[in-house]
């Protein structure tokens, strides 16, 4: 406050800075609200400065303690910003001695009425609607006492310690219940398909020796049928007994000339050499009179 002497007289200067109005009162009563500048107040024309009012953005965090409607305490903060309006700047200097306290008292009765309606997890859902309440509800109460309400949030749900533990281990066991289920529906496929493919690995293998044994027959039976035409007198049998002999000492051959060091033991004579030939022939013809 600036005094300066003009004309004999004292009069009064008052700065108002930029976002702030000023209250002027005259002889105790509401005269005028001076915007930001510099003004004369003569103090002996009963002129005096009552107070200055801020239109900067405020914010007020309230942490509000209620229950949910599954009887769980929780601390739910609510961030409220909220500024003083120009052109009601009397009312909001006036009307309301402590404004931040009559704000708090507004978000508890909200959030103490909607919460309690709600289970917990819904009250982490549905906080939008709760910060919306809280909003609407203070819109329309400060609006009367000059202010505007510019947004409403809930910033943070805290349950009890607790509670929270709980909720996480929970969380933790459906995670884990349900990675088991998924490992065990796994290995089930697995072993079906490994089940699968050994099946039809023993199918084919079955497939293949069945038709090479039917090829063996089938080339036997020409052989002597073809060694009967061609050499008149000879019977089936002999041409067999030849056959089968050669077919001896060609696997003789092929176990002598192996490069392995492994021995085999085989019964060699002119008696193994029958016992064999009856043994193939036997087969020959239980093969053919399958077919």
């Amino acid at each position: 406050m600036l005094f300066v002497e003009n004309m004999g007289g004292l009069l009064c200067c008052v700065q108002v800075d930029q976002s702030t109005v000023a209250i002027k009162e005259r002889f105790g009563k509401f005269d005028e609200v001076l915007e930001p500048g510099c003004h004369c107040l003569p103090w002996f024309l009963g002129s005096q400065l009552a107070g200055q009012l801020t239109l900067r953005l405020q914010q007020l965090d309230v942490r509000c303690e209620t229950k949910t409607k599954d009887n769980v305490f929780v601390n739910v903060v609510a961030s409220i910003q909220y500024r003083a309006l120009a052109d009601k700047a009397s009312d909001a200097f006036y009307k309301l001695s402590n404004t931040r306290s009559q704000i708090q008292a507004y978000v508890f009765d909200v959030i103490r009425a909607s919460v309690p309606k709600l289970n917990l997890d819904d009250v982490f859902e549905q906080k939008n609607e709760i910060a919306k309440a809280v909003e609407n509800e203070l819109e329309k109460a400060m609006s009367a006492y000059g202010y505007e309400i510019v947004q409403t949030l809930i910033v943070d749900i805290e349950p009890d310690e607790h509670v929270k533990r709980a909720m996480n281990e929970i969380n933790a066991a459906a995670r884990l219940r349900l990675a088991a289920n998924d490992k065990a529906e796994a290995e089930k496929i697995l072993q079906i398909k490994r089940a699968e493919g050994e099946a039809e690995s023993k199918y084919l293998s079955g497939l293949g020796i069945a038709r090479q044994r039917q090829a063996i027959v089938d080339g036997l039976r020409d052989s002597v049928l073809g060694f009967s035409v061609n050499v008149p007198g000879t019977t089936a049998k002999d041409v067999m007994d030849m056959v089968l002999v050669t077919q001896y000492f060609d696997t003789m051959k092929e176990i002598g000339a192996s490069s392995k060091s492994s021995a085999v033991f085989i019964p060699h004579g002119p008696g193994a050499v029958r016992d064999v030939a009856t043994q193939i022939r036997d087969g020959l013809l239980q093969a053919s009179a399958h077919n």
